[in-house]
């Protein structure tokens, strides 16, 4: 695969999504949503305030293209703490063996959509034990009805962004990520990213990348966000129980 557009652009801002692959037979998160949807969304909502002590590591992704893996750690870390009520220890070796095995050794990125079929068939390794992923679904990035659903649920919504210009300097200065008018708001100036997403407020999702937590606009996001993926992992919370047809998403799963 040739290299991700962008992957080494800025000397600490590491970018690392391939462009998107698309598939028809994939999941979607909306054909799984209770209806009536009765499980109550807040206006805004943090998992890292609900569970205290999370770190929010870099990864090495200061250094290396791997943002797809280094938002697959963060996600793990989150899914294992709701699992096991403890938190991985989850090193930048562990997330740099993996993102070099998928690669084939070298720095390119990686396309979101084969890394998560990796994830779910074959897992990842952290301290000798496998984790694996049980499936994921497409999450329309247009609705933030549907994605603020998805976050409140914990199922470990990870974004693709065709970042443009303007995010690098809204991030090195401490702003949001949000829309511009001038050309440096072009999709995909700077390149891609992956992102995982922690929580949302009234303004937009919260996102946890390059060692911080970034808030960013639902405009943002309508704007540049090219994929958009729920994640599922334990399928036996409370919230999964109220808002998702579970039955309709294990008969899903036994057919992979």
């Amino acid at each position: 695969m040739k290299k991700a557009k962008g992957i080494q652009a800025n000397s600490f801002f590491k970018l690392g999504k391939a462009a998107p692959r698309r598939d028809t037979r994939n999941l979607r998160l909306r054909t799984l949503l209770r209806a009536p949807f009765d499980l109550p969304i807040p206006n805004e909502y943090d998992f890292d305030a609900e569970h205290l002590g999370i770190p929010t590591p870099m990864f090495a992704n200061d250094t290396f293209g791997d943002c797809v893996i280094a938002g697959r750690a963060h996600q793990t870390l989150r899914f294992e703490l709701i699992e096991q009520s403890r938190l991985l220890l989850i090193t930048d070796q562990d997330v740099l063996d993996q993102y070099f095995l998928e690669t084939g050794g070298e720095d390119n990125g990686l396309v979101v959509l084969d890394s998560l079929n990796a994830w779910r068939r074959n897992g990842w390794k952290i301290a000798g034990k496998t984790f694996r992923i049980r499936a994921y679904a497409e999450v329309d990035p247009t609705s933030s009805e549907e994605m603020r659903r998805a976050i409140f649920m914990d199922l470990g919504v990870g974004l693709g962004l065709s970042l443009p210009t303007s995010a690098e300097t809204q991030i090195n200065v401490g702003k949001p990520w949000d829309v511009v008018s001038d050309a440096s708001g072009e999709p995909n100036s700077w390149g891609g990213h992956y992102v995982y997403v922690s929580g949302y407020t009234v303004y937009g999702p919260v996102c946890i990348t390059w060692g911080r937590r970034q808030q960013m606009t639902w405009a943002f996001v309508d704007a540049y966000c090219d994929e958009a993926y729920a994640i599922f992992d334990a399928l036996n919370t409370a919230k999964l129980k109220q808002g998702l047809d579970i039955v309709a998403l294990n008969s899903f799963i036994d057919q992979l």
